[in-house]
């Protein structure tokens, strides 16, 4: 059982003897705690930064999705898989929401031209250390904001949409893109996906896994690519890791392709492969 699951399937039973299970779980959790802590008191965060290609043409690079990971005492990296369910719903998601916005920054500073993807939730947008740091940077950087693409879960943005339109619409302003992740998980509101002008739209990692054979998730993914392009947004597809799903996203209009098939994540990748090849992209145009 992995550690999630055994975090969901704590009961807290009030009044009662806590279980030597429940004991272990909330030890566990605040062992997580502890270790995210400790790895942003000490900045001891990076990201790693995984590829989207051109699905029309793999050999060029669209833009690099930024994930953060935590580096713990012993340098070791730590997926977000391993803490980020422990650390979302408290304060220390937001800490690790301005480290990674922190790092996507920096990164674009130091490599002008590339393009990163950075996420955030909704509850970034209300939080002063997040908004702070952005527009700090963005008045002190003109013109770093076109490299910046944010990430926001469909979930996440349909609890605030009144608070997140607003603010979409005044960054639009420093050249900002923004996604609308996980699209085709949750039931969106097509009033509200027109109000919210997403630039782009990634389709749910779920429903990509066989989609060149999988009769159940087809409909599922052509529905959501055509309402992505009745509403004007670029296609980006996530966790591909095969010629054959590949090439079906590619047929379905997708623009661009993520996964394993065209790199893993990785923590120092060699932007200026990526600068170059798109030079010479735009020279041969």
């Amino acid at each position: 059982m992995s550690f999630e699951q055994a975090r969901r399937k704590k009961v807290d039973l009030e009044g009662q003897e806590a279980s030597p299970f429940a004991i272990a779980v909330s030890s566990a959790e605040r062992a997580v705690l502890h270790m995210v802590r400790e790895a942003l008191q000490h900045k001891r965060m990076r990201l790693a930064f995984q590829p989207a290609v051109y699905a029309a043409a793999p050999d060029i690079i669209g833009f690099y999705e930024g994930y953060i990971r935590l580096l713990d005492e012993k340098q070791m990296t730590i997926p977000a898989r391993d803490f980020m369910s422990v650390a979302e719903t408290r304060e220390l998601g937001r800490e690790i929401d301005v480290a990674a916005l922190r790092l996507g920054l920096t990164t674009l500073r130091r490599n002008p031209g590339v393009r990163i993807a950075v996420n955030m939730s909704a509850r970034s947008v209300g939080y002063k250390p997040w908004t702070q740091l952005l527009r700090r940077v963005l008045g002190e950087n003109p013109g770093i904001g076109k490299g910046l693409i944010l990430e926001i879960s469909e979930a996440s943005a349909m609890q605030m949409p009144d608070v997140l339109i607003p603010f979409m619409d005044e960054l639009r302003g420093y050249g900002i893109t923004f996604t609308l992740d996980d699209f085709g998980d949750s039931v969106t509101s097509l009033s509200l996906l027109h109000e919210f002008g997403f630039d782009i739209a990634k389709l749910d990692g779920r429903f990509i896994r066989n989609c060149n054979r999988d009769p159940e998730n087809q409909p599922i993914l052509r529905a959501a690519i055509a309402m992505a392009q009745e509403f004007g947004m670029f296609l980006v597809a996530e966790a591909v890791e095969s010629n054959e799903e590949a090439n079906w996203l590619r047929e379905q209009g997708v623009g661009c392709l993520q996964g394993y098939l065209f790199g893993r994540p990785e923590l120092d990748p060699d932007f200026s492969l990526y600068l170059r090849a798109r030079h010479a992209a735009a020279t041969a145009g």
